[in-house]
């Protein structure tokens, strides 16, 4: 399930004060912490941008093990996998269903309360006290189940297997939302910073350092990870994850810049959601960035293409285009700016925000998200995040990228 972004209507977030000498114990803590971690997990990708709109990897889960593919969402908290019992709006693989077996999480488990709400409480079964669950997308998608927990079976990349028992949601009643028909993946692998995913529990297991990376490579594939040992020592850039993000990578103020020019276009908040196939400004963002591509288009061999729909905005030349190699230098590559990271760049050339459609047209992959229900939220999305490696560092609380060969593994295949 693919979506522009999630929003859970489940999460708390308990906040406390400490000391200064507490604050050096509990970074006496974290090193120690982090010292433990010596390995990672791998996990090659498959799926993109376009046709598909997903990038998905594949989970073991259960006693013998059953293989279930699903959406990689940075912008979601809780995984999920389709529930094997009578359920409405079933996910499209028959074949990829989860069966539970009395192994249903209490509603007084530390992973339920990750996932709880002042706002709207969990779902409440009248018969017991299982933890039920409701999440709900943008694109007016949802999946409602029960939080179990069981044998999820991961090789590390020192070769070690590991058969931690982990919560994730068995979900038996789904809208499909925008998306017809329903999506072929078997759920959503959510990785979030919040303490209810799947990487935040091997963290606290002490399997993994708490650290989430993806590779997605513009032909298609890549690899994602869990771990600290597989990010580059060097030439990443950093800037820091937005205290009160309520669980998203969100960072910012940034600003656009266009052909390697200030725009003045800024001051607005960016979320790194893998669980987006485009990247989305709000209005006023993406009405300031298409009027600067249309003004410098007038010239060029392009025009508009109205009787494209396949996304919102998309141009025809004198013949049908094959690549965006084919249309690049038409367009000026975009950046954004963080000014809290001494003016850290995110750069996005053409082939990170455009397409080839399916009638040989160029069509622009950033939209306008106010006009999509998002509000004034700003994504940064798959299409932008291609051929580039991501870091999201919960432990450091800061996100980094770098340009990277995606289609091309690390050196250490262990787990593949």
């Amino acid at each position: 399930m693919h979506t522009p972004v999630l929003l859970l209507v489940s999460i708390l977030f308990a906040t406390f004060a400490v000391s200064l000498s507490d604050k050096f114990l509990i970074a006496d803590f974290e090193q120690l912490k982090t010292l433990r971690f010596g390995s990672s997990i791998i996990f090659p990708v498959k799926g993109n941008v376009y046709p598909l709109g997903h990038f998905t990897v594949f989970l073991n889960i259960g006693n013998p093990p059953k293989v279930f593919e699903l959406d990689i969402d940075t912008g979601s908290d809780l995984t999920w996998v389709q529930c094997d019992v009578q359920c409405n709006g079933c996910t499209l693989p028959r074949d990829m269903l989860y069966r539970p077996h009395n192994n249903a999480v209490t509603r007084e488990d530390p992973l339920c309360v990750a996932l709880s709400s002042p706002a709207k409480a969990l779902r409440k079964n009248t018969n017991d006290d299982q933890c039920d669950y409701e999440v709900e997308y943008a694109d007016h998608g949802s999946s409602i189940g029960v939080l179990v927990k069981d044998l999820v079976p991961m090789r590390l990349t020192n070769g070690k297997l590991i058969t931690p028992n982990l919560g994730f949601g068995c979900g038996y009643d789904q809208e499909n939302g925008d998306l017809q028909p329903p999506p072929s993946v078997g759920g959503v692998l959510g990785l979030s910073s919040s303490k209810a995913t799947i990487v935040s529990q091997l963290s606290d297991l002490g399997h993994v350092s708490n650290v989430v990376g993806h590779c997605l490579a513009g032909r298609g594939g890549g690899f994602l990870f869990f771990g600290g040992d597989l990010v580059p020592s060097s030439k990443l850039s950093w800037t820091p994850i937005l205290r009160n993000s309520e669980g998203k990578y969100s960072s910012g103020p940034a600003e656009v810049y266009f052909g390697g020019r200030a725009t003045g276009i800024g001051g607005f908040t960016l979320t790194f959601d893998s669980g987006s196939s485009y990247t989305y400004f709000n209005s006023q963002v993406y009405g300031a960035v298409t009027t600067l591509l249309k003004n410098d288009l007038k010239g060029q061999p392009l025009e508009l293409a109205p009787d494209d729909k396949t996304l919102e905005l998309c141009w025809k030349g004198s013949k049908a285009f094959e690549s965006v190699v084919d249309v690049r230098n038409f367009f000026k590559a975009l950046a954004l700016s963080f000014k809290n990271s001494k003016n850290v760049q995110f750069q996005i050339p053409p082939e990170a925000y455009l397409i080839i459609s399916k009638f040989g047209n160029v069509c622009l992959g950033i939209l306008d998200g106010t006009k999509e229900g998002l509000g004034n939220v700003n994504l940064i999305g798959d299409i932008s995040m291609l051929n580039k490696i991501v870091v999201y560092d919960n432990q450091r609380q800061q996100i980094g990228w770098a340009s990277e060969n995606c289609s091309k593994p690390p050196k250490n295949e262990a787990s593949w």
